[in-house]
């Protein structure tokens, strides 16, 4: 989730935050190339009206078979949402039939060790370092012979978007960024937080430890410990058990404790990363500028949302830029507000 190092005052979160949700998609061109930063009230929109994708593909991409879900034209401009922990392409079920209706190609990925995405070779060591997710999707683009797309995330996937903006804007037509700038300073995050910060990433430490992995890697205590997750970090959101076990489902790939567990013992300091990413990996402890157009998305009941309604991390986006906090709105904000999300890509497409 968030990088620490922008945590630093996750105390008190909500406070002040400007509730904000969207009326519905705008199609007028005029409108569109001049988003607002303030609507009118949400309208009665359930999030859950769709329960699958329509349509489920593979392709070869780089050091995996991907899986991801499509919907809209396959000849209409890009979008690539990216889903975090633990979450997967259901996050998306709602936003891409509301994107594909506006014209939009969605491809929503699932990431590796995630669903059906599988490694080509057993021999590949499961990693799961931020700047090897990141070309994961740089691979799938090639896959799919697509240059440019407006990239959309939140968690793992807010911080794969932001490498890819930061490393290689030329592929980014836009972005969409739940939660702000996430790329991680593992140096940074050697750092200790206040302890009610630290109580909040209680998860990351357990995963440090070896009872942490073993259970994560039982099946037994996998979902109960990520539904948990699901709960603590989106408070309002009253989702069923049925939504829980689709989502479930993309646990049981046999790499997803692997790259779980790498993930955030890697994000500590505590897992080596590959040699092969070094360079890029440097680039990025530089906290480098986003220079794409952005929309900017904090939901103000995700306990890991600081302060300041953006401010935190307003100085890494240099392009053209809009910021959102959302109201009643927790971690899974895509699936909460499928609307307010899908209306910030289309804005982020027309700054």
């Amino acid at each position: 989730m968030i990088d620490r190092r922008g945590f630093n005052k996750a105390i008190g979160v909500g406070m002040g935050a400007t509730a904000l949700s969207l009326t519905s998609l705008r199609t007028d061109a005029n409108a569109s190339a001049a988003p607002r930063g303030d609507t009118a009230p949400a309208p009665a929109v359930t999030p859950g009206a769709h329960t699958e994708f329509t349509t489920l593909k593979q392709v070869r991409a780089g050091l995996l078979d991907v899986g991801y879900a499509e919907a809209g034209p396959a000849h209409g401009p890009v979008v690539i949402c990216l889903h975090g922990w633990p979450y997967d392409i259901h996050s998306y079920v709602d936003v891409a039939p509301l994107l594909a209706a506006q014209g939009y190609r969605v491809i929503v990925p699932y990431l590796r060790g995630h669903g059906t995405t599988r490694f080509l070779s057993s021999r590949t060591f499961r990693n799961a370092q931020q700047s090897a997710i990141a070309l994961d999707i740089i691979a799938l683009m090639d896959a799919l012979k697509i240059h440019q797309a407006v990239l959309a995330g939140f968690d793992w996937g807010s911080r794969t978007a932001d490498i890819i903006a930061a490393l290689w804007p030329e592929r980014v037509k836009a972005l969409v960024s739940v939660s702000g700038y996430l790329i991680t300073d593992v140096e940074a995050q050697a750092r200790p937080l206040p302890p009610a910060a630290e109580h909040t990433w209680w998860y990351e430490f357990y995963f440090a430890t070896e009872r942490g992995r073993l259970a994560m890697e039982d099946p037994a205590h996998r979902p109960g410990l990520c539904r948990l997750v699901w709960e603590l970090v989106s408070p309002t959101w009253k989702f069923d058990d049925a939504t829980f076990e689709r989502t479930a489902t993309a646990f049981e790939n046999p790499d997803y404790s692997a790259i779980v567990i790498h993930n955030y013992r890697w994000r500590l300091g505590l897992a080596a990363g590959e040699r092969r990413y070094d360079t890029y990996e440097k680039r990025l402890a530089a906290r480098p500028l986003i220079h794409v157009p952005t929309v900017t998305l904090d939901p103000a009941l995700d306990p890991f949302t600081a302060p300041g309604d953006g401010s935190g991390y307003r100085q890494y986006f240099t392009g053209p830029y809009l910021h959102r906090t959302l109201g009643d709105v927790g971690h899974n904000l895509p699936q909460e507000a499928p609307v307010a999300f899908a209306q910030a890509v289309v804005d982020a497409d027309h700054l």
